[in-house]
């Protein structure tokens, strides 16, 4: 079985969706045939590469104190085991984080890649379009940090993410997390285990083959 994951590595109910589709992959008794992949999605493909506080960004968006805002996330994902520090969040374009995304699931990272680029952004603080801070993103994930910064200063990896999120819009995709399972959109949004684990369960039974007479 493979579950196609469309997030953005800005958005906090992706990361919420993510600890909660953990939990019900370990509670998956066929989790061992299930591959997962990390599919690009841009909540902002115009957002400047130049980062500015995320606060800032949503306050111009909905028009209200951040503070309002970022109390509730913090507090969904304290409940999840995850530690939100929006107000030190830095906003900016996501691009070329997915490509690093991209390339560690070449490398068979893509996994640890995922959690160092969230825990960055919603934790640290950090700039997710620095190419330095993300090559030692990419070395605390195991790959070769080298190898991961001459990757982002090239141009390679660029155009397989675009076509990636084209595809996101062919298939319908209009809100993140959205989870594919076996090519087809199941459900979108931070899910609860339960759902996400019936979900699992009910592409299982479709897969086995139908019982002979």
């Amino acid at each position: 079985m493979k579950v196609e994951i469309y997030s953005d590595l800005v958005c906090p109910w992706c990361y919420i969706g993510k600890r909660r589709f953990e939990k019900a992959l370990a509670a998956f008794p066929e989790a061992a045939g299930v591959e997962v992949v990390y599919r690009p999605f841009q909540l902002n493909p115009a957002a400047p590469e130049t980062p500015e506080p995320s606060a800032r960004v949503y306050e111009r968006k909905f028009g209200r104190p951040a503070e309002t805002i970022f109390g509730p996330l913090t507090r969904a994902a304290a409940a999840e085991g995850i530690t939100f520090r929006m107000d030190e969040a830095l906003a900016t374009n996501t691009f070329q984080a997915h490509r690093l995304l991209w390339f560690a699931r070449r490398h068979g990272r893509q996994a640890e890649m995922k959690e160092r680029l969230l825990g960055h952004y919603f934790t640290d603080g950090g700039d997710l379009g620095d190419r330095e801070a993300l090559a030692g993103l990419a070395e605390a994930a195991g790959l070769d940090r080298a190898a991961a910064l001459a990757f982002l200063t090239s141009p390679e990896g660029a155009d397989e993410v675009r076509a990636e999120l084209a595809e996101a819009t062919d298939l319908g995709v209009t809100a993140v997390p959205t989870f594919v399972i076996d090519g087809t959109l199941v459900l979108q949004g931070a899910q609860s285990p339960e759902v996400l684990l019936g979900a699992l369960e009910r592409a299982a039974a479709d897969r086995r083959p139908a019982p002979t007479a």
